[in-house]
């Protein structure tokens, strides 16, 4: 076969149509590594449980001297890589200090996955123990890079967090923005298809499951028609709340109070109160407020059109 026109026909769209990596100038990250750096992350955030063959205890201090070179060799590669494409004035300076920053955290990260790890243990009656978690849970993947991805968005790192995150997305179908908040003892149950945006946050001890939006209602955009980056446009979610299946939140002003409980499909553009139960009672959506420190209450339904919660 005469592969020729095929070749000039790839070459004129390369010229015409971009898509190209920035060919005699910035040289982007390099997917691969961004890759591997995920996994060498893992094995520094859980040392033992990933490797081919056994661990002993006297081999951690060489062994995390190992990994800890690899990573820091890596990351400090990539991030001068995103900062260059950025036009940072001083890229390996601040690539230096990003990548040395990261690093230093990874102690109180570990601390802060440790929590998310006991929430999916406590949350899942089919766990059977915390090796089972970290071995087998995807959600103890995506969250911990999300975590990593965070330091560095915080950072101002560019393309890097995003490339992390999306690592997790491929392997989970859990899709979180490294610029989301969260809180700890985390648990996201299944994982599948689950989608946190940019500007979310989520405190302490909430559950989500598979197929769980908090995304935004809309973005505004400028007198050009171009979308407004860095405005507040997706959902707060409270301490102690438990999201189930299929639910959409959505909006920059949708807060969900602390032990609310959001039924499975539920679509949601508005606040819901603290102690709430939110769920689908035929075609309206019916809100149950608790009534804390008052059990010989019981609670009270309100049945809402779905079309008075559109903005």
């Amino acid at each position: 076969m005469n592969l020729q026109p095929i070749k000039d026909a790839l070459l004129a769209s390369y010229e015409a149509d971009g898509g190209i990596n920035h060919l005699d100038g910035v040289n982007l990250p390099s997917q691969r590594s961004i890759n591997e750096l995920a996994s060498d992350c893992m094995h520094l955030l859980f040392p033992g449980y990933f490797e081919d063959s056994g661990l002993k205890k006297e081999n951690v201090p060489a062994h995390i001297d190992r990994l800890l070179a690899r990573v820091d060799s890596r990351l400090t590669a990539e991030i001068q890589k995103s900062f260059t494409f950025a036009k940072d004035p001083n890229p390996a300076g601040h690539a230096r200090e990003a990548a040395t920053e990261t690093l230093r955290r990874f102690p109180e990260m570990r601390k802060i996955i440790q929590t998310d790890v006991a929430a999916a243990y406590d949350g899942d009656p089919a766990a059977r123990s915390v090796e089972e978690i970290i071995l087998a849970y995807p959600c103890v993947l995506v969250i911990s890079l999300q975590r990593l991805a965070h330091v560095l968005y915080l950072l101002g790192v560019p393309l890097l967090p995003r490339m992390l995150t999306e690592y997790g997305h491929e392997r989970t179908g859990a899709d979180i923005h490294p610029g989301a908040e969260i809180g700890t003892h985390f648990f996201i149950d299944h994982c599948t298809g689950v989608v946190i945006g940019e500007t979310a946050t989520i405190g302490q001890h909430v559950k989500l499951y598979q197929g769980v939006t908090l995304g935004a209602k809309s973005f505004e955009v400028d007198e050009s028609g171009n979308p407004v980056k860095g405005v507040k446009r997706h959902p707060d979610i409270e301490d102690n709340v438990t999201i189930y299946p299929g639910a959409t939140i959505l909006g920059g002003t949708t807060v969900i109070g602390k032990h609310a409980v959001i039924g499975s499909h539920v679509w949601l553009m508005k606040s819901v109160p603290p102690n709430s139960v939110v769920y689908y009672k035929g075609d309206l959506m019916s809100v149950v407020r608790e009534q804390p420190g008052k059990p010989e209450l019981k609670s009270t339904p309100i049945s809402i059109n779905q079309n008075d919660w559109v903005i």
